[in-house]
């Protein structure tokens, strides 16, 4: 596992001679010529590539939460919008997409852009959408004091538009909900007059 305090420059200097063996053999299998003018330097690029699309390894999203700021607010907070990108782990090919992530605070409120790093860091691994979801879910509700938490995410998955059943535009709906009933009811409509005013 990838420590926090190594960063993808590092990560791929650790282990690019590796991934790149690996990737020339793809190559060769599928039947290409690693050594010709236009591959000759794809398994560099790929071993790249995968270090910054596996970015999220090793890191926890819960320290982007550590900063909290007393504020008499106790309505839904939420963050609409949020495009992420990640790799499905049962073929490693991309699904794409929008979050929209929203909590209800006890008086203590977090950076609005630290959700959307949570979301990142999640999503920078081999991961499922429902997992994925959930996860976010999860990491706000344990490491923020809130009444309720409330992730809605859809993503087109390439493993389906590329192959299988090959359904271009066809969107994967998964939700994550933590808290009272009450309390989720809100954050809902708030994203729901947030979807009424132009957002996706």
């Amino acid at each position: 596992m990838r420590e926090n305090n190594v960063g993808i420059d590092d990560f791929v200097t650790e282990n690019t001679s590796s991934v790149e063996r690996a990737i020339e053999s793809i190559l060769g299998f599928i039947g290409e010529d690693p050594m010709r003018e236009g591959l000759r330097d794809t398994p560099s690029r790929v071993a790249k590539l995968y270090a910054e699309l596996f970015s999220g390894i090793g890191q926890d999203p819960a320290l982007f939460l550590n900063t909290v700021f007393d504020e008499d607010h106790h309505e839904p907070v939420v963050v609409t919008d949020i495009s992420f990108f990640s790799v499905c782990e049962h073929h490693l090919l991309p699904f794409t997409g929008y979050a929209h992530v929203g909590y209800m605070p006890t008086g203590k409120v977090v950076g609005a852009s630290k959700l959307i790093r949570v979301v990142e860091v999640l999503s920078k691994r081999p991961q499922i959408q429902e997992r994925l979801t959930s996860q976010v879910a999860d990491t706000i509700n344990d490491n923020l004091d809130t009444r309720a938490v409330f992730v809605f995410m859809s993503a087109e998955h390439m493993c389906m538009t590329m192959r299988g059943v090959k359904k271009q535009g066809s969107q994967i709906v998964t939700v994550a909900e933590r808290g009272a009933k009450g309390e989720l009811a809100s954050l809902k409509d708030a994203i729901s007059l947030a979807s009424l005013k132009g957002c996706r």
